[in-house]
């Protein structure tokens, strides 16, 4: 059956389609204005069934690229599909990306675990696997439909000890407001010098909390009138998301990075989200701090191309060639 693909304008419709299919929070209207703002494009498509019955939804992000490529169309934690209709959504929208967009190919990293029938499917239908990875497969997503304790439970022996030292130091944890987030950048600048990783000049994270509204919280350790540690979610009806943290040495010595994240777990439960996503497991120390706080780790769908183009086998072998020279050119910036 032929699927139709529709715009939608709307952000209350559009933000409807996704939550009524649990969608992740990166294909919110917010975070498509977001990058909108930021050197992409952003489509928005419905896809219905003959008689109107809506079988999915994809957020579709748009990055130009030089002649003669045009652009590549991204689908971040999309595409919203009814089950066993992923393949039959997709499908649908690369054919819309190709008529109306010209895109040279289509990338997506959908929300799907990397054993489902969806995933599965995905080489038949034409998608190639693709080592231009934006977001980590490799997670840990915890089910909030567990009681607390059900939760506490996989954790490691020393995860639950510091949640309770941590807890019981002279600070505060709450929800950050708008006028504190510039002392949560501070840290995450601190951080981010004191660990070596690059991050975006201010307005893009102030963009994200206006965009996204109640669905970025914030939450922050206060030592007095200091933020000493934050944690910065993305949040659907479904998904909860984290997008970015950080500490002062202060709060490094206090551990109040773990009574914090408890404290963003218990709040995203009590919003009646289900799922709350680390975002990305790597071997490094942050991750080895994730991992206190269960006894598993999940694996999704990893990044999958479309090409729609004759020009794609020149592009995908070039995208990787320019990453590692933008990654070069950076280091030596650094130095």
């Amino acid at each position: 059956m032929t699927l139709s693909v529709l715009p939608c304008p709307v952000r209350d419709e559009w933000d409807a389609a996704v939550n009524s299919q649990q969608g992740h929070p990166m294909q919110l209207w917010g975070w498509g204005e977001t990058k909108a703002a930021h050197n992409w494009r952003v489509d928005r498509v419905l896809v219905k069934d003959a008689d109107g019955t809506l079988v999915g939804s994809a957020q579709i992000l748009l990055r130009a690229l030089p002649f003669p490529f045009r652009s590549l169309a991204y689908l971040a934690r999309g595409p919203q599909a009814v089950p066993g209709r992923e393949i039959d959504v997709l499908d649908a929208v690369a054919r819309y990306v190709k008529a109306t967009h010209k895109s040279v190919a289509l990338s997506i990293e959908p929300d799907w675990d990397a054993d489902t029938v969806a995933s599965a499917s995905l080489p038949a239908a034409g998608w190639q696997r693709s080592a231009s990875t934006i977001l980590i497969p490799r997670t840990l997503i915890l089910d909030l439909s567990r009681s607390e304790d059900e939760l506490l439970a996989p954790m490691a022996k020393k995860t639950r000890q510091y949640i309770r030292k941590s807890g019981r130091e002279a600070l505060e944890y709450r929800a950050v407001t708008a006028a504190e987030l510039p002392a949560c950048l501070a840290v995450y600048k601190e951080t981010a010098e004191r660990a070596g990783f690059g991050i975006h000049q201010d307005g893009y994270y102030l963009d994200i909390f206006n965009n996204l509204g109640n669905g970025s919280p914030v939450f922050a350790a206060f030592d007095g009138d200091a933020v000493v540690s934050f944690l910065w979610l993305a949040a659907s009806d479904a998904t909860a998301f984290e997008l970015y943290g950080g500490m002062s040495d202060e709060g490094s010595r206090l551990r109040a990075n773990f009574s914090l994240k408890w404290l963003a777990i218990q709040e995203m439960k009590a919003r009646g989200i289900t799922r709350y996503d680390f975002n990305g497991l790597l071997n490094d120390g942050v991750s080895q701090f994730k991992f206190g706080f269960a006894d598993h780790e999940n694996m999704l769908a990893g990044t999958w191309d479309k090409g729609l183009s004759p020009l794609y086998p020149v592009f995908a072998k070039a995208l990787p060639l320019a990453r590692k020279a933008v990654k070069k050119a950076r280091g030596l910036l650094k130095r």
